[in-house]
């Protein structure tokens, strides 16, 4: 485990339907002894609900705290961003859903639209050349609007258990990056 991971406290801010236990975000929860957010309804879900865990669980942390979101989480997180004082340390934004898109089901109209501010903080946003769920150029505007660096998986889909990321050890790579961003940004924040 990279050394300066232990100075985070980390929050899995799951998509719609949570993320199973199969998930890389499970798998990532027990490997890095995360908090998950804990929201009252995952299927039909609701924005202030899910601001309000997120925040919830922040207020839990008692390190500087790196959230670990997948496609709506990373709605939730900008939302989180345009509305709360709370500082984090940073995000890994991985898959956003687009939930500006013509298809974007029902459930996630409380979602739309998106914050167009940048984030206060240091972020990643992994995206997948063939998401179903946000074509490459909506991912780049999603990255463009919040100011942060975006990385390209090649035909990784949903980055999800059906696309065939279960413990997804790659993604740790970009936590690193992300780990790389922070100290760059605000070096008092992680104590070496």
């Amino acid at each position: 485990m990279h050394a300066d991971f232990a100075a985070f406290d980390y929050i899995i801010q799951p998509g719609w339907n949570n993320s199973l236990p199969e998930h890389w975000q499970s798998h990532w929860q027990q490997l890095l002894g995360a908090r998950r957010v804990g929201n009252h309804e995952w299927h039909a879900p609701q924005l202030a609900d899910w601001l309000q865990g997120l925040d919830a669980a922040l207020g839990a942390a008692s390190k500087p705290v790196i959230v670990i979101a997948h496609s709506l989480g990373c709605a939730t997180v900008a939302h989180y961003a345009a509305r709360h004082g709370r500082q984090l340390a940073g995000a890994l934004l991985v898959a956003p859903a687009d939930v500006e898109r013509a298809s974007a089901p029902a459930q996630l109209q409380p979602f739309a639209p998106l914050p167009d501010a940048a984030l206060p903080f240091p972020s990643l946003v992994v995206a997948s050349d063939n998401d179903p769920f946000s074509l490459p150029l909506r991912s780049v505007r999603m990255a463009t609007r919040w100011h942060s660096r975006l990385y390209w998986l090649r035909d990784a889909g949903h980055i999800n258990v059906a696309s065939g990321h279960r413990q997804w050890e790659q993604g740790l790579v970009y936590l690193r990056e992300l780990i790389a961003l922070i100290h760059a940004a605000n070096p008092q924040t992680v104590s070496a």
